[in-house]
């Protein structure tokens, strides 16, 4: 059987080196490509047609997540496994912007090569940590009203909220006692999760779910 062609999506050299010495190791997986941003990500999606990428959520420039959404859009083919350090609420999003699997970096190398095995046979597949997180959402019983935006974390809610009452990235890292730069992190985030391209759509969907922080200083 020809092998599975790889592309590795993901901003930190190191670890892609890693995942490279992993699947070229395998006879059943060829790596024919990395990226380091989303838009690079996109691209050589288009361009080289792998079977599987392997999708770093945060990515620089165009996140993981829209990443995922535009790819997909275009080549619905291609199976898309999310490798994250997060163990939060965007697996989630992930699943709704279409990837088929999720694990979280650090899992190990047999366990990995599983993963990218089952997402080209059309499969779905978790990481045991993440697979219990499924289960525990799930299995909860879900109160009549539920939170907003479930797809996000507390924080980026909390960061939400605050835009949504009109403070900027600065007031809102002042507010938090974060750095400026998390909370760009932060928005970047909300807008991917919530597939919503700038900051007034961003407000409009929050106000439309309720959602307000504290005005309060």
């Amino acid at each position: 059987m020809d092998p599975i062609r790889i592309l590795i999506a993901d901003d930190h050299p190191v670890f892609r080196y890693g995942l490279r010495a992993l699947l070229g190791a395998e006879p059943g997986t060829e790596v024919i490509g990395e990226a380091a941003t989303g838009e690079d990500a996109i691209a050589l999606a288009e361009r080289l047609q792998p079977d599987v990428i392997l999708m770093d959520l945060n990515l620089p420039g165009i996140n993981g997540l829209e990443a995922t959404r535009r790819i997909l859009a275009a080549q619905a083919h291609i199976a898309i496994l999310v490798i994250t350090m997060f163990d939060d609420d965007s697996l989630f999003a992930a699943m709704r912007a279409g990837a088929r699997g999720y694990i979280l970096k650090g899992t190990e190398g047999e366990e990995t090569l599983h993963a990218v095995r089952a997402v080209a046979r059309g499969e779905a597949v978790f990481s045991p940590a993440v697979a219990q997180r499924l289960m525990q959402y799930f299995g909860a019983s879900r109160p009549a009203a539920s939170t907003p935006f479930p797809e996000l974390t507390d924080r980026e809610r909390e960061v939400l909220a605050l835009i949504a009452e009109g403070y900027t990235n600065t007031a809102i890292a002042e507010r938090l006692v974060i750095s400026p730069k998390t909370v760009r992190n932060h928005v970047s985030n909300i807008f991917g999760k919530l597939q919503v391209a700038h900051r007034a759509e961003a407000i409009v969907r929050a106000r439309e779910a309720g959602l307000r922080g504290d005005p309060s200083p």
